[in-house]
């Protein structure tokens, strides 16, 4: 018999995912076939499942930790901002089109069947399912037709572990005002809380946690100390770019555009021990000592591009070009390096063309049909191999495509400018391969380091459950879930 539990959290960035993933990797070890889901999701940082779809990278980190391969069904509705105020829809892993905030608000329950079609499949195959909620429960002005956390908490009766975020402060307010606001019979599918986040002595809140539990009636289920190795895990949300300063090694730049997606191909790089990675934030300057600017993927190219040009970062990639150093773009990035960029159809926004930033001899044409599918691909100067994604809409020639930056399945992918400083592709996750890794790194003069990418992040998941089996109470935990 399935069952399962659904973590939610008082607020959003609480750390929902990097708990979920924790508690997917003690399953696992535990002897259990876990699933994770997530009714709910919005994030530019998707991933390419098995089944030909994308999901959140959350869920594909939660995936891994459960030893198991990407569906789409982990992730049934996934919303990916192309404005401040609209995003793209995808439900089951395909996009339906886009919406703004205020009709997606007005049409969302009519996306339950579809939620609870692929929770019902995906409990077939596990023995538990652990779920992540979005945002916040308190969130009560949403409440009406939530498909995200108590909605589907209640629709598909599965009971609710509730987090805290004490870094942020005021999580005594955070667990009992959530409590003061929810509906009783929302409130009544909370079996537990649990705090997250918390630095220093755990025993100096033990105050704090009993009036919690007096207060709401619901069972602590431990507090959970601060996570070091959660920043060496793939993040999904833009706001957890930072980290902390390196002051040596290769330096590459990466601007942080106003819709960066797929981020995570970066995440590689910031384990190398040679290598110096900065995202930077809108505002500053690239800095005139880069070795390597990143253009990053993106969900609007030509919006983006505005962007880029708003904060002078073309302006500072043309001085870091004629200063001798490299450009690398991915995907959105790799449009942005050519001539132009053609929106016949209005598929980002209105009509029209975009110059481009003209370091690439190539041009790029929007199609309405979107590119999803992993692929083996050969890198063109170095002859590594390596695995990878496309995820995009449009199609990109030009002579410059006469110097492929690599082969997939013997065709020609990307494009590499007359002097071999600027690259282009569409690949994601290139970064990941190991092999590839240390032979693009070795070409630009830097040594690679010893451990794997895929080892570093299998250690850090099995770190992670260890430190949630010291802190917290999970044989209660795993008890409350329920028969689904």
């Amino acid at each position: 018999m399935t069952r399962a539990l659904m973590i939610q959290g008082t607020g959003s960035n609480v750390g929902k995912s990097v708990l979920v993933a924790g508690l997917c990797r003690v399953a696992l070890r535990r002897g259990l076939s876990v699933a994770p889901f997530k009714p709910q999701n919005m994030s530019n940082n998707a991933a390419v499942t098995a089944d030909g779809g994308e999901i959140g990278r959350a869920q594909a980190l939660q995936a891994r930790a459960c030893g198991r391969d990407l569906h789409s069904d982990m992730n049934p509705v996934l919303l990916k901002p192309e404005t401040d105020t609209g995003a793209q829809v995808v439900v089951q892993g395909r996009a339906r089109g886009a919406l703004n905030a205020r009709d997606f608000g007005a049409r969302k329950r009519d996306l339950m069947p579809a939620v609870l079609d692929s929770f019902t499949r995906l409990a077939r195959s596990a023995d538990l399912v652990l779920v992540e909620g979005a945002g916040s429960p308190a969130e009560v002005n949403l409440r009406a037709g939530d498909i995200a956390n108590m909605g589907f908490a209640r629709a598909a009766c599965v009971p609710v572990v509730l987090v805290g975020d004490i870094d942020r402060g005021g999580v005594i307010a955070q667990i009992v005002g959530t409590q003061a606001v929810l509906d009783p019979a929302d409130a009544a599918m909370i079996r537990g809380f649990a705090i997250n986040k918390f630095r220093g002595e755990p025993r100096l809140f033990d105050e704090g946690y009993r009036f919690i539990a007096q207060r709401t009636g619901w069972p602590g289920l431990g507090v959970v100390p601060w996570f070091d190795g959660a920043a060496r895990l793939p993040a999904e949300d833009a706001v957890d770019l930072g980290g902390p300063a390196r002051h040596d090694g290769f330096h590459i730049v990466c601007p942080m555009l106003s819709r960066i997606a797929n981020f995570d191909d970066l995440d590689p790089l910031k384990l190398e021990p040679g290598v110096r990675l900065r995202m930077i934030p809108p505002g500053q300057p690239l800095p005139a000592d880069a070795d390597l600017v990143i253009l990053p993927g993106t969900k609007s190219t030509r919006g983006d591009l505005a962007f880029l040009r708003a904060q002078g970062w073309d302006v500072d990639i043309a001085a870091h070009v004629r200063r001798g150093g490299h450009v690398l773009g991915l995907c959105g990035g790799y449009q942005m390096l050519g001539q132009r960029i053609l929106d016949p159809e209005g598929l980002e926004g209105p009509a029209g063309a975009t110059d481009g930033l003209g370091l690439l001899d190539i041009e790029t044409v929007m199609q309405p049909d979107k590119t999803l599918t992993r692929v083996a691909a050969i890198h063109a100067e170095t002859g590594a191999a390596f695995s990878g994604y496309e995820i995009h809409i449009g199609a990109t020639e030009g002579p410059d495509r006469a110097r492929p930056f690599a082969h997939v399945a013997g065709v020609p992918e990307g494009a590499v400018s007359i002097d071999g400083r600027v690259a282009g592709s569409y690949l994601h996750g290139l970064f990941s391969e190991d092999g590839f890794r240390r032979a693009w790194l070795a070409r630009l003069g830097v040594a690679a380091g010893a451990q794997g990418y895929d080892a570093a992040i299998d250690d850090t998941l099995d770190a992670l459950a260890a430190h949630l089996e010291r802190h917290m109470d999970l044989d209660t935990l795993f008890a409350a879930a329920a028969p689904v």
